[in-house]
């Protein structure tokens, strides 16, 4: 399949520039992969969707105020978007405009805090900071929380951005960009989850550049997925392991969350703990050997993120349940509404 065949019309109003009010409040699209069936729904619903014996999979990230707005020695506004700490008080940022962004060139980020440039490749930097900043907790005073560049504010983050493009379960710093599809979740629903006999587990991908970054090739063979870091704990792989034994179904909340799944099983079909990084693709023709089912977002058009889902589905199925949600007034994307596949 070509990369065109991703392709759908989504009117400009229904990207949601805004969280739901509450966020269990957003809409459920369910799509049964077997009956080939799409049915209008809530999220609030999404707890009787899950049986006994089920282990639901979160990815438990937490975005960190990666946006900076700099101004060179020459008076120039710069935007960086920071992607990871490489090393002490090193890290790798995307930047724009970069290509006037030379080794050796100091950046002012406010409040008394400066970078080097250290490195520049095409479209990012390295730069390293004074080794007297505590940079994480800096990141809180001068940073901005990184919402996608779809989502257009003419004044700018929100103070309840921070809180809103978050998921309640957020604990390991170190994502750029929020698993969206966790983000509907409320105490009240994990709890009701929990007390039906279903099983709730946690991972950690940090999301970063790989996930967004646009698929440039019609090839989709040609596609690959930037390296993410992720983390898989002994205990999560042990309840994964005995759920399957079970008989229980796996099921992965958003596409970050799949991705490791995939990638941790092993060749008897086990899981294993561990971390590293994944830079696992998943296109037509790739078999999913662990995701019995899978909540996820409304996805950009031709995206890696779209093709997945698409794949895990059918393309028929998954294109024509957009087109539904087309019609029907769904909320897309980031703080949009959600689709559960089983």
């Amino acid at each position: 399949m070509k990369l065109e065949d991703f392709d759908y019309l989504l009117p400009e109003d229904l990207i949601a520039a805004v969280p739901p009010e509450r966020r269990e409040a957003s809409r459920m699209l369910c799509v049964d992969r077997t009956a080939e069936t799409i049915e209008d729904s809530f999220f609030s619903t999404f707890p009787a969707s899950l049986r006994e014996g089920d282990v639901l999979v979160l990815n438990n990230t937490k975005v960190f105020p990666a946006r900076l707005n700099a101004r060179s020695e020459t008076g120039a506004n710069v935007e960086m978007l920071l992607q990871e700490e490489i090393e002490p008080n090193v890290w790798t940022a995307l930047a724009k405009p970069a290509r006037r962004l030379q080794p050796g060139k100091v950046l002012d980020l406010g409040s008394g805090i400066t970078c080097e440039v250290i490195e520049r490749n095409e479209g990012s930097i390295r730069i390293s900071f004074d080794e007297s900043v505590d940079v994480w907790n800096a990141l809180e005073h001068i940073g901005s929380t990184p919402l996608p560049h779809y989502i257009e504010r003419p004044e700018g983050e929100d103070a309840s951005d921070r809180d809103r493009y978050q998921t309640i379960f957020a604990k390991e710093r170190g994502a750029i960009a929020a698993p969206t599809a966790g983000l509907h979740f409320t105490d009240e629903i994990l709890r009701s989850i929990g007390d039906s006999g279903v099983k709730v587990v946690e991972i950690t991908l940090h999301v970063g550049y790989g996930t967004f970054e646009p698929v440039r090739v019609d090839d989709l063979t040609k596609h690959k997925v930037l390296p993410e870091r992720y983390e898989v704990s002994e205990e999560t792989a042990s309840e994964l392991n005995e759920s399957h034994k079970r008989g229980g179904r796996v099921v992965a909340v958003g596409t970050t969350t799949t991705r490791v799944l995939e990638t941790i099983v092993n060749e008897n079909g086990e899981f294993t703990a561990g971390k590293g990084r994944t830079s696992l693709t998943i296109i037509p023709g790739y078999s999913f050997k662990t995701v019995d089912a899978m909540l996820t977002n409304f996805h950009l058009p031709k995206s890696s993120l779209l093709i997945l889902v698409s794949t895990f589905a059918g393309h028929e199925l998954i294109m024509n349940a957009y087109r539904h949600a087309v019609r029907s007034g769904y909320r897309f994307y980031s703080y949009g509404d959600c689709m559960f596949i089983e």
